[in-house]
């Protein structure tokens, strides 16, 4: 009985950690990146635990900006869209896709520093089409390695 009553424990809380995050999935519904609500700067970190950009909200809208400071594109609606309007990520209730099993995530690496955020572009006309490029590419541009 105790052991039941620590395993039901154990999964509320990890039912409350996962709420904390926001998961995103790639044009294949593959959980690739997720937002960390409980930081202020909304940080997006790749599934393996490598921050790679953050969300500024400007003027009612969230941009997303690498920690190099580039401009990668919006989250609007769920939906991580790039320069030419197109998704490259979405939460799960943000489109109609069939979204794959969660594995896992890895641990958290430790945030860079900000780097001086360019100039935003103007906000393209939203397609609904998938961009060809990958989500996690996508995201790797945030970061100088």
């Amino acid at each position: 009985m105790k052991n039941i009553l620590i395993l039901i424990v154990l999964l509320f809380s990890l039912n409350l950690s996962a709420i904390d995050e926001i998961s995103l999935f790639n044009s294949d519904g593959d959980a690739t990146a997720y937002i960390d609500t409980e930081d202020d700067d909304l940080t997006i970190y790749l599934w393996g635990g490598k921050p790679v950009a953050y969300l500024h909200k400007k003027s009612g809208e969230f941009h997303v900006y690498g920690f190099n400071g580039n401009h990668l594109g919006w989250f609007i609606d769920g939906i991580i869209r790039d320069h030419e309007g197109d998704a490259v990520g979405a939460k799960k209730d943000a489109t109609d896709m069939y979204t794959n099993y969660e594995p896992y995530k890895g641990y958290k690496e430790y945030k860079p520093y900000k780097g001086y955020k360019e100039y935003a572009p103007y906000k393209p006309y939203l397609s609904s089409s998938w961009s060809s490029m990958n989500f996690k590419l996508f995201l790797l541009k945030g970061i100088d390695d």
